[in-house]
């Protein structure tokens, strides 16, 4: 049987969340672990904001699972990006660094993706969110003990634009899977 032409694509799901997850609650981060995981098992590639927290846990993830990873740093270059930004640079096998910082990084992030995968988060994970939501990217919310996934309800409930192409699911593996089939109904190109 001849492989497709196209069988080198991959898809691309971003994991957005909390840089710092002190209030995310103890299981935030293994379930940022299995998203990697599970993304990584789907023989997509991972893309995050190169940063600490969910994000990164979703590379140590990734990476445990032989998947690849991709971060877009706000920083425009590696010394920015270490010494000024304080981001590592660990569990990544690509660092785009953008230049434009957060909220630069931000619109990048979301856009370069197939679609995004929310964990526990703050302001920039909130961010992240509106973004890809105007955009009508394909979208999962990680259900969990964090205010997070409500908040994200309630910002889709009171924008008055319908209910975007959001899941909802608090197992991971369920959930990598249900924004899989999101993101093969936005494809033109079977993969």
């Amino acid at each position: 049987m001849k492989p497709s032409p196209h069988s080198h694509l991959k898809f691309k799901i971003c994991v957005s969340g909390a840089a710092e997850t002190g209030h995310c609650g103890p299981e935030a981060l293994e379930m940022a672990k299995e998203l990697g995981r599970e993304i990584a098992r789907h023989k997509a590639v991972l893309v995050t904001g190169a940063t600490t927290g969910v994000p990164f846990w979703a590379c140590i993830g990734a990476k445990e699972e032989g998947g690849f990873s991709i971060g877009l740093s706000p920083a425009r270059n590696e010394k920015e990006h270490i010494e000024e930004y304080k981001l590592p640079v660990d569990y990544m096998d690509m660092i785009v660094y953008t230049g434009f910082g957060y909220a630069g990084r931000n619109l990048l992030l979301t856009r370069s993706a197939d679609a995004v995968i929310f964990g526990c988060g703050r302001m920039g994970t909130l961010n992240e969110f509106t973004i890809a939501f105007e955009d009508q990217k394909p979208m999962g919310v990680l259900d969990g003990s964090w205010e997070t996934a409500d908040l994200f309800k309630e910002v889709v409930e009171k924008s008055y634009r319908g209910p975007g192409k959001i899941v909802y699911d608090s197992d991971p593996k369920r959930l990598v899977e249900k924004v899989i089939e999101l993101i093969r109904k936005e494809k033109v190109i079977e993969i």
